[in-house]
């Protein structure tokens, strides 16, 4: 269906969307009682529209007067009441509804009074999804490799060996490892006796425990999903919703890995951040509950539609298994982050909090805008230039901090655009995957077939519309105005730096986008808003400074975290729900970095974020959510920087540009897009043009170079005093497709 089509008749849909998310406020959804006292449905493991598998865990709040044994429940006209038990707090049951059909359920409870009588009732409707999916994220990519006869067990070389269906399923199992005192995970030997080597570990909330994990692997959503939690099976019974593990602090942390290159197409065979699996031992040993899919992984799948699905289903299953939870914890760097922040804006509910390293906004325009654009430049350098070009004209015109980081960002990384050349995983016969010429209807590895489901089809080619844009754009801009680069180099470069094709070839031409594509990408959130479920998202943005050689060179730039605050600022006038801290990125490297202990600052942002969360869901005020984040956030959460491995702190506001100790420390710089006049914001996919105008320039051009000017440019340039074509907030969350 034409996109614009489609959005017509997705608006009448999403009027309903809106009243019902209105009443539901997030993923909790308490039903109206048909009669005069309030019996309310919540569904705690899930929203009531995403149920998958069958199950959801449910609580129904009684009205005083009404003794439980007067309540029946009923699924689909099914007694179900059984399934509930009171709750210690009150005047509430808990309960396990299994068996759902696929498709619409009715959960009807009931109060019944004398001669069998309803004095009080609430039903809610509840829409089941098979356990492989999808339901939101629309029709499943073909084909699809699995990969679980490649995906290790945790403190194990044993694989899960091959799926057992078309949907990459295998046998949900459970094992248990324990933490010995030489500081490594072991298999758990027996589940009767304890090891000699065990370690104690003293939880969050004080509690000390045997240091044994209970680890739950399966497949969920096509993806191989992760959950561990403290619990110990000598001494516990199998814990339950009724009957969580001990040692649990009722606090999940979600984990979201990093990646994006090749991930496509795949199950995936890793799970977390750098390969560390889901045994991370900062969390881990404090109580906290973990949960992560390869699907969660960007190098698995790079895009956060999916992964916010899959987070649906797999949160489901850690609630199912073990009960309500506190509050949920995004944890994640670089890829993880590109998931973290549109997930938490467009899917609210289903984190409360982030923690987000090496950070950037999002995959499809501030990640791919600034990693093609460098592989433009440094191809122009390359191979199409005559003119010679100093390292100080080049930093210059490209915003980076050397020239190295041209090579270092950009071919290596803007292959995810490219349809064809080796963006496919390893898996995937070559015999397969598209070429050009040889195989025209192979498979596109590639970002944009990947998000096919939001950009829709070219009906000419058959392939994803693609809305990456470089119409207009005038790159060097700004160093021209400071005489940085000539005349001359200037107007080389932007007449023969060229763009892509639809499969991510170098062409002469600037690269076209798709006005259908640019829109689908702002209206589905592929582009982070900011304003809608981040608004009343705690962040803690945390960065290993990499942006200069001594620390890394490489594409986790500062300036990212500054673009993100800047769309908070814009979408809510404020970022107090954004702290920044950063250090130097040796002291805690990219990868496993953001899950060890080689930094006491990171560390503690676990800690912070928990507190945090924990100050906000206890103000019980009507203030407006800014000020109660504002008022929740701990005395000792500030914007610093730090020096000496994280030992030294310097709290400071952190700012883009100025003559700071934390800039002076750890500079943000820039990249040819904000050169050439872009916002920080970073998130114009196509630039509105206007008629080039010689007195905007500092340099004086000879008639010959104008003309030459507007031969280059002959829609005219960008005016980034203008929001860009068709570009809107996210057109409101929990989307279907």
């Amino acid at each position: 269906m034409d996109y614009r089509n489609w959005r017509l008749s997705r608006e009448l849909a999403r009027l309903v969307i809106i009243a019902a998310a209105a009443l539901l406020a997030g993923l909790p959804a308490a039903a109206m009682a048909d009669g005069n006292g309030p019996i309310d449905i919540t569904i705690l493991s899930s929203r009531p529209d995403t149920v998958s598998g069958g199950n959801a865990l449910v609580r129904i709040g009684v009205p005083n007067g009404v003794p439980f044994a007067d309540l029946m429940v009923l699924l689909n006209s099914q007694n179900v009441t059984r399934a509930f038990r009171p709750e210690a707090s009150g005047r509430s049951l808990l309960g396990l509804v299994q068996g759902m059909v696929l498709g619409r359920n009715e959960l009807i409870a009931e109060a019944i009074g004398p001669n069998n009588r309803v004095v009080v009732s609430a039903r809610l409707t509840l829409t089941n999804y098979p356990i492989t999916g999808p339901i939101f994220s629309g029709p499943h990519e073909e084909p699809f490799y699995c990969m679980t006869q490649l995906f290790t067990l945790p403190a194990s070389t044993q694989t899960l060996g091959p799926a057992l269906d078309a949907d990459c399923s295998i046998a949900t199992r459970v094992d248990y490892v324990y933490r010995s005192t030489g500081g490594t995970f072991k298999p758990l030997p027996s589940l009767a006796s304890y090891p000699a080597d065990l370690a104690q570990t003293t939880t969050s909330q004080g509690k000390s425990v045997p240091y044994i994990v209970r680890v739950e692997t399966g497949t969920i959503n096509r993806g191989i999903y992760e959950t561990a939690v403290l619990h110990d099976p000598t001494t516990e019974k199998p814990p339950t919703p009724f009957n969580p593990p001990a040692a649990w602090n009722h606090r999940l942390v979600y984990t979201l890995g990093g990646g994006c290159v090749g991930g496509w197409y795949i199950q995936g065979a890793s799970i977390g951040n750098g390969g560390v699996r889901i045994l991370e031992d900062l969390m881990l040993r404090q109580g906290y509950g973990l949960a992560a899919s390869s699907l969660n992984v960007y190098g698995n799948n790079c895009q956060d539609l999916l992964a916010a699905e899959t987070m649906t289903m797999v949160r489901s299953r850690f609630i199912e298994n073990f009960g309500p939870v506190d509050l949920t914890i995004g944890y994640g760097c670089s890829g993880g982050t590109e998931a973290g922040h549109p997930i938490a804006d467009e899917y609210p509910g289903l984190v409360n909090g982030l923690v987000m390293g090496c950070s950037f906004p999002e995959v499809v325009v501030a990640q791919v805008h600034n990693l093609t654009d460098a592989d433009l430049f440094y191809n122009y350098l390359q191979t199409r230039t005559a003119l010679t070009w100093t390292d100080a004209q080049i930093e210059a015109a490209t915003g980076y901090p050397t020239v190295t980081t041209l090579k270092t960002i950009g071919p290596g990384n803007a292959i995810r655009i490219k349809a064809q050349g080796g963006t496919c995983n390893a898996i995937i016969p070559k015999s397969l995957q598209y070429d050009a010429k040889t195989n025209p209807k192979g498979i596109r590895c590639d970002l944009y077939d990947h998000l096919v489901n939001v950009f829709g089809r070219d009906p000419k080619t058959g392939f994803a519309r693609r809305p990456l844009d470089s119409v207009g754009i005038q790159y060097g801009l700004e160093a021209l105005n400071m005489s940085a680069i000539s005349k001359q180099q200037f107007l080389d470069l932007n007449q023969n730096i060229g763009g892509y094709d639809n499969d991510g070839n170098y062409v002469t031409t600037r690269t076209v986008g798709d006005i259908i594509a640019i829109d689908a990408a702002y209206d589905s959130g592929r582009v982070t808003y900011g304003g809608l479920g981040l608004r009343s998202t705690p962040i803690i943005d945390y960065r290993g400074y990499v942006d200069q050689p001594e620390n890394g060179n490489e594409n986790h730039a500062r300036f990212h975290s500054f673009s993100m605050r800047q769309r908070l600022v814009d979408a809510n006038g404020n970022f107090d729900n954004q702290v920044m801290l950063i250090e130097n990125g040796l002291a805690a490297p990219i990868g496993n970095g953001l899950f060890s202990d080689t930094s006491p600052v990171l560390s503690h942002a676990l800690t912070q974020m928990d507190e945090w969360l924990t100050n906000l869901f206890a103000d019980p005020s009507n203030a407006p959510i800014a000020n109660k984040i504002r008022r929740a956030k701990p005395g000792d959460l500030v914007d610093a920087c730090f020096t000496n491995q994280g030992t030294v702190k310097i709290a400071q506001l952190q700012v883009y540009r100025g003559d700071t100790t934390c800039n002076q420390l750890y500079p943000a710089f820039s990249t040819p897009r904000i050169v050439a006049g872009e916002p920080l914001e970073n998130n114009v996919i196509k630039c509105r043009l206007k008629p080039i105008n010689s007195h905007e320039y500092k340099v004086t051009f000879t008639a010959t170079e104008l003309a030459q000017l507007k031969k280059i440019f002959p829609d005219g340039v960008c005016d980034y005093t203008l929001p860009g074509v068709d570009q809107s907030p996210t057109d409101g969350t929990w989307q279907f497709f």
